[in-house]
């Protein structure tokens, strides 16, 4: 879906939703139902919100793009290994990087303010959720504005696993170990160039600019899920 997104958004159509993938996280965001008769009723009710989109060196993207870590789980995750495992290759190839996991140092500029931190892992992310239902921070919604950012330390693999719950439902803010952040615009450099992963399929690098591009895709959707402001605060 990352890769047809910048040409939906010069077409000005609404995007339906039938979700056939391994993650479905857009959906999830969305709070469409996987059974495929239900989210066929959605787009039939007709009922449509506008959602933020993310950019990364030019390139839209949906839920996630990160740095570290998510490259080596990217490479790992082969459609092989999907279709073998369905949803839990995730956590398998999750839990192979992290034990193979390597450190590296970044300049985050997150709305004009920097600092140097020591991370395996960045993540940015313009809505709710992304990895096979993973939630960037409890609070995101994919109309909110702002693009929200977390880096793990470079911590023992068993240490990490520790912080699995709190990555998962994404109540790491209060964790002193893990670094969050959220902004309109984030800047990351690296020493050397390194891979970048948007929403699954790595496609730029190091420097990288993400933006948040505000109400820029009109889609079928419930009236109410997590990852949706409620329809009186839009």
């Amino acid at each position: 879906m990352s890769a047809a997104a910048d040409t939906l958004l010069e077409t000005g159509l609404v995007l339906g939703i039938l979700p056939m993938g391994n993650a479905n996280d857009l959906a999830r965001t969305l709070g469409i139902p996987f059974a495929l008769i239900a989210a066929a009723k959605v787009i039939a009710a007709g009922r449509t919100r506008l959602i933020d989109i993310g950019r990364v060196n030019g390139r839209h993207f949906f839920n996630v793009a990160s740095v570290g870590l998510s490259v080596d789980i990217a490479d790992r995750l082969t459609c092989e290994a999907k279709q073998r495992w369905g949803i839990l290759a995730y956590l398998r190839c999750s839990w192979e990087a992290v034990r193979a996991a390597k450190h590296f140092h970044a300049q985050i500029n997150c709305d004009g303010t920097a600092e140097v931190i020591e991370t395996i892992q960045i993540a940015v992310g313009n809505g709710r959720h992304y990895g096979g239902g993973m939630t960037i921070v409890d609070d995101a919604t994919i109309d909110d504005g702002r693009l929200d950012l977390y880096a793990l330390p470079p911590h023992p693999w068993w240490r990490l696993m520790t912080l699995a719950p709190q990555l998962r439902w994404g109540t790491h803010r209060p964790v002193p170990d893990i670094h969050s952040r959220h902004g309109e615009e984030i800047r990351i450099e690296t020493k050397r160039p390194m891979p970048v992963n948007v929403d699954g399929e790595v496609i730029t690098k190091t420097p990288a600019v993400f933006e948040v591009v505000r109400a820029a895709l009109r889609v079928f959707a419930p009236d109410q899920a997590p990852g949706l402001q409620p329809i009186g605060d839009c």
